[in-house]
């Protein structure tokens, strides 16, 4: 697919890594949209970026927002699933005498913001899709850390059920022409993985990644670009880890 002259929806696009893809996709052409609950970084979005104040974990509001999208620009080639929030805490913690076992509650919230939003958010466009014979292309947006990272269960277990998505979405939806693949980001250089690292453990991961530095958030957006380009790829989970194997 020619990124040029789609129509592009990203969601958690506002800032971060999700702007940088919204931000590529931009500049090779595509009409982007972006969807984020953040109403104050939307309202900072350059012109050429269009904002829509949408929660994708609420299924009524994201079909909507879908709704309204294909009703102004006639339908949505791609839909790249950004929205997420990283989360750490581990499963045994004896340091808390009151609170040895990590919390259910934010287990089910952290699988809700980085799991449910991607299900709900392609039922929404792969129902446009369908109805309206758009060969379209899904990239959900992944971790190295579905294959289990220490520290992280509820986020592992959310991401590696987004590549099981991933796959199955590719064989299921292929008979319409619709391709779906995912980006495996590694450590990037962002201010979400800033805030959720201590220095020390960043440096860490350098030491451990063969490249010696963390990604760029533009990397991730070309790996993306790469992925909705070739019309014969689709089941894929790409990493872009700098070669870091846990």
């Amino acid at each position: 697919m020619k990124v040029d002259g789609a129509v592009a929806v990203v969601t958690g696009g506002a800032k971060g890594l999700g702007l940088a893809i919204a931000t590529h996709l931009r500049t090779l052409g595509a009409t982007t949209l972006i969807f984020d609950r953040d109403k104050e970084a939307l309202d900072e979005l350059p012109d050429a970026l269009l904002g829509h104040a949408v929660d994708v974990i609420k299924p009524d509001a994201v079909k909507v927002a879908v709704a309204d999208v294909v009703g102004k620009h006639g339908r949505i080639d791609i839909l790249v699933n950004n929205a997420g929030v990283i989360y750490s805490e581990p499963f045994v913690n004896i340091t808390s005498p009151s609170e040895i076992m990590h919390d259910y509650g934010r287990f089910r919230e952290s699988l809700t913001l980085n799991l449910d939003s991607v299900f709900i958010m392609t039922s929404a466009v792969i129902e446009q899709m369908v109805t309206h014979r758009v060969k379209g292309v899904i990239v959900n947006i992944s971790s190295i850390s579905a294959c289990g990272n220490p520290g992280q269960s509820a986020y592992s277990a959310a991401k590696a059920g987004v590549n099981a998505l991933t796959v199955t979405w590719a064989k299921e939806l292929g008979r319409w022409g619709i391709r779906c693949n995912a980006v495996a980001p590694g450590f990037i250089d962002i201010e979400s993985t800033q805030k959720s690292m201590s220095g020390f453990a960043l440096k860490h991961v350098e030491d451990c990644t063969p490249l010696r530095r963390l990604g760029r958030s533009n990397e991730v957006a070309q790996a993306a670009t790469s992925l909705i380009e070739n019309d014969f790829i689709t089941g894929v989970i790409l990493r872009v880890d700098g070669g870091l194997r846990f």
